[in-house]
């Protein structure tokens, strides 16, 4: 039962101060979950509106008007304002499958849009009682009509009640329209201290684990309160529970990861935590952040056991699926006969798919590759690649404007388009957006050190290193090029040693400078004969090379020395 409350000029017929009642119910409630900037935002257009001004809603005040930007702001290279929109319409939908269940007033952000719209949501009608004077006698047909009457009003208030859970199950990524997606149920942490403060430490672990786990979008979160036997549903292929004791000062988090498909514990950790109020907020945000990288982060445990689950004539979604698990795997070595395969893979995926963002974003960085590793002499098919990877890149972000991997791809295609502001925006809204994706840590960080930032970028490529161990060979690559930028030449060669992708020409390039540079003699000449028998193409370019890589002239010309100083015949 809802009541249509506002048009798109922001006119309504809802008292104005039931509503401010419903925004400061909505802000302060621990169910809402925004950031402080999401928190103003809602604030504004809220405001705005109810004070008759829903006109001058538009991208360019919010902007200016909450997040500070300038008056140069363009909404067409800067897409702050509709990232964080997105954000804040799905926070205002877990509101109201949580805290918010019985409010009376629905406060919504349509899409197309920053105008809200308020709605009243009617209390269910009380059930009219039978008019028979004497309870004992035989109810009359009149009382039947009513009974059946009130049983009506009943089942269409749980149905308004059961709206917004419906709505969610068929959101995009939930319906048949999606290819698999691994399932994961969070139980309840079991209360092992059966205290008031450890059943709140509890429950706070659980809702912390389930906001940060959510904010993967490659993965479906279940609570606890699902039927995971249900068969109308998807079962949870994997169960995440745990248990919470407390000593004098502290307490302490047992957390275990389940494949259901044999009950095996594929991961099992112990957190500790204090106890003081100052702190445990805060704690509770660190264990949850520690336990969703391992699971759900790029290689992580979820990663591993998929990729070594071997289907039988797999159905269309798993195959899909299977693709985005093989894309990781051709990461590791960057393979180019692996790369044409995979590339194959994500194009059938998302022609059987078209909705599924995450292969649109995958298949937008395997274009990057093909447009940054083709070494040929003329490199014709170079730009249409990157016309590719830019086109599929905004598909995936049209699709869903939270996918990480479709604002990772973003960033790269704007990157190597020398659109660097624009790349680096959009490589720091997306790890605002989830600061616990390492894969974007690393790429964000190498984006922001290519581009000069090299103290900071590679600050960040060795947290990404340091915070996701299963694949601590990705990242030397490019801890071996900071290394070599910041002067340690010895710590760059222990780097480019350890890396496990020798067999991609970029390696052996830089690798060449760092030996140079080094006065590895030996090491440098194995290097430069590399090259020059398997890539005399990319040693004829090399200075077009460098420069589609690195923004700043100085940089490339320091490699070209340190190249030179390996012996390459390197023009001035």
């Amino acid at each position: 039962m809802i009541q249509a409350g506002v048009s798109a000029t922001g006119r309504h017929d809802l008292p104005v101060e039931d509503c401010r009642a419903q925004l400061a119910l909505i802000v302060t409630s621990a169910d809402f979950d925004a950031t402080g900037r999401e928190r103003r935002f809602l604030t504004h257009v809220v405001e705005e509106t109810l004070a008759g001004r829903g006109d001058r809603i538009k991208a360019y005040t919010i902007a200016t008007e909450v997040f500070g930007r300038g008056e140069s702001f363009d909404a067409q290279t800067d897409p702050i304002v509709r990232i964080e929109a997105g954000h804040l319409r799905r926070a205002l939908e877990r509101y109201y499958l949580t805290s918010g269940q019985a409010d009376l007033i629905l406060i919504t952000i349509p899409k197309g849009g920053y105008v809200p719209v308020f709605s009243r949501r009617s209390p269910t009608p009380v059930a009219e009682l039978p008019t028979t004077p004497d309870a004992s006698l035989v109810v009359p047909a009149p009382a039947v009509r009513r009974r059946r009457s009130s049983l009506i009003w009943v089942l269409v208030a749980l149905l308004v009640a059961l709206a917004p859970i419906v709505w969610w199950w068929h959101l995009p990524g939930a319906g048949p329209d999606m290819p698999e997606r691994p399932r994961v149920l969070v139980q309840a942490f079991e209360d092992q201290a059966g205290t008031t403060a450890s059943a709140a430490i509890a429950s706070g672990l659980k809702q912390e684990v389930i906001s940060q786990l959510s904010k993967f979008k490659d993965i479906v979160v279940m609570e606890s309160t699902a039927k995971a036997d249900d068969t109308s549903v998807a079962s949870p292929r994997f169960i995440l529970a745990g248990s919470v004791n407390l000593s004098t000062d502290a307490f302490r988090l047992q957390v275990r990861f389940i494949n259901r498909r044999d009950d095996s514990v594929l991961w099992a950790e112990s957190y500790d935590g204090g106890m003081k109020v100052a702190d445990l907020l805060q704690a509770e945000a660190d264990i949850a952040r520690k336990v969703t990288t391992t699971l759900a982060q790029t290689y992580g445990v979820i990663f591993q056991a998929d990729a070594f689950h071997h289907v039988e004539n797999p159905p269309d979604d798993w195959a899909a699926y299977s693709c985005t698990l093989s894309f990781y795997a051709y990461r590791v070595d960057l393979n180019p006969e692996t790369r044409s395969s995979v590339r194959t893979c994500l194009e059938k995926s998302v022609d059987r798919f078209p909705n599924y963002a995450t292969a649109w974003g995958l298949l937008s960085l395997i274009y990057i590759d093909d447009y940054r590793f083709d070494f040929s002499a003329d490199r014709a098919s170079s730009p249409a690649a990157l016309a590719h990877a830019f086109t599929a890149a905004r598909r995936a972000v049209g699709l869903d404007p939270l996918n990480i991997r479709g604002r990772q791809a973003e960033m790269f295609a704007l990157y190597y388009r020398k659109e660097i502001d624009a790349a680096l925006s959009v490589g720091k809204e997306a790890l605002a957006v989830n600061p616990n994706d390492t894969e974007l840590l690393g790429e964000y960080g190498d984006r922001l050190a290519m581009s000069g930032n090299w103290h900071e970028g590679c600050a960040l490529i060795g947290q990404a290193r340091q915070r996701n161990p299963s694949s601590v060979g990705y990242y030397d690559i490019d801890l071996a090029m900071c290394s070599y930028f910041l002067g340690d030449y010895v710590q760059a060669a222990i780097w480019i040693k350890k890396s496990p992708i020798p067999s991609n020409p970029v390696y052996h390039m830089l690798a060449a400078a760092i030996f140079g540079e080094g006065g590895d003699k030996v090491a440098a000449e194995r290097e430069r004969a590399w090259l020059d028998q398997n890539q005399p193409a990319l040693v004829k370019n090399i200075r077009q090379d460098l420069s589609m890589r690195l923004l700043r002239s100085q940089d490339v010309e320091f490699v070209l020395g340190s190249l030179r100083k390996a012996g390459l015949d390197v023009p001035h």
